[in-house]
């Protein structure tokens, strides 16, 4: 009896041992991450004319929050800020119901090609954006040259929410795919018992049981949408259009860029993801 609680002791010691050397480990990680978001914000508060006449590293003599007011005088943030929502909302939706409805498919029926189709989906997030823009690009201009107008994707809201819907299902696929087999069948069976169709099992049985991956997955389509560069700047030539992540620009200058400014203006961007 003894022994067996020295042993038990033993274990809980070397398991708290174990937990806190996480917990610095994490911890050290999280301060790492922190600091370019950090050295960022102090930036921004320091005036440009400070930085120019004593260097990066001197101490500052004022510190305020004039460059914000600046950036958001220049950048017109608010329609930027509109735009990246007008398309980060409807991608994750699409996203996560196009996601989930693949991954129902796949879990839920079995036909010869389903793994097949998985790595298929899964593959294509492993493809660099450079190497399928000019194919998009020229399929974009042959679609709009279809139906008369150019515009009809490229350079729209559409085209660029289609883009990220295409590029996160599958890894949304897989997500989804992955929690759904743990979903045991005798539901799926019972449903199907009762009468309930393919949509009707997937859509009131299914769906409620993947709150826990849909909510994380959710906050994470957001952020990668939400600060998704490359496809804004090459995919949008309209400035009224653009999203917040491709309207820095704005703040930087034809021959010297106020580099404090552009610190202000990159924490004002940031910062509905930091929130999230």
């Amino acid at each position: 009896m003894r022994s067996s609680i020295v042993v038990d002791k033993k274990y809980k010691n070397r398991q708290k041992r174990k937990d806190a050397v996480i917990t610095v480990f994490i911890a050290i990680f999280a301060f790492i991450w922190m600091i370019p978001i950090l050295w960022t914000f102090w930036t921004s508060l320091r005036p440009y004319e400070d930085i120019i006449q004593k260097g990066v590293w001197s101490r500052p003599d004022t510190l305020n929050f004039a460059n914000y007011v600046d950036a958001y005088r220049q950048m017109g943030i608010w329609g930027y800020l509109s735009n990246s929502f007008i398309v980060a909302i409807p991608a994750v939706i699409l996203t996560l119901f196009f996601g989930s409805l693949l991954a129902f498919v796949i879990t839920r029926y079995s036909f010869r090609f389903n793994l097949a189709l998985l790595l298929l989906f899964t593959a294509g997030n492993l493809l660099p954006a450079q190497l399928v823009y000019a194919p998009l690009f020229k399929m974009y201009i042959w679609f709009g040259d279809l139906v008369g107008n150019r515009n009809a994707l490229y350079d729209s809201y559409i085209g660029l929410i289609l883009i990220h819907v295409a590029l996160q299902v599958g890894f949304a696929t897989f997500v989804m795919s992955s929690y759904m087999k743990t979903i045991p069948k005798e539901i799926s069976e019972s449903a199907l018992v009762d009468g309930a169709s393919v949509f009707r099992h997937y859509w009131s049985v299914i769906l409620p049981l993947l709150r826990p991956p849909l909510a994380a997955l959710s906050v994470l389509m957001t952020t990668w949408i939400y600060n998704e560069f490359f496809w804004a700047i090459v995919m949008i030539k309209s400035d009224s259009k653009r999203p917040i992540t491709s309207a820095l620009g704005r703040l930087q200058g034809e021959y010297v860029t106020d580099f404090n400014l552009l610190a202000a203006g990159a924490i004002m961007a940031a910062l509905p993801t930091l929130i999230i």
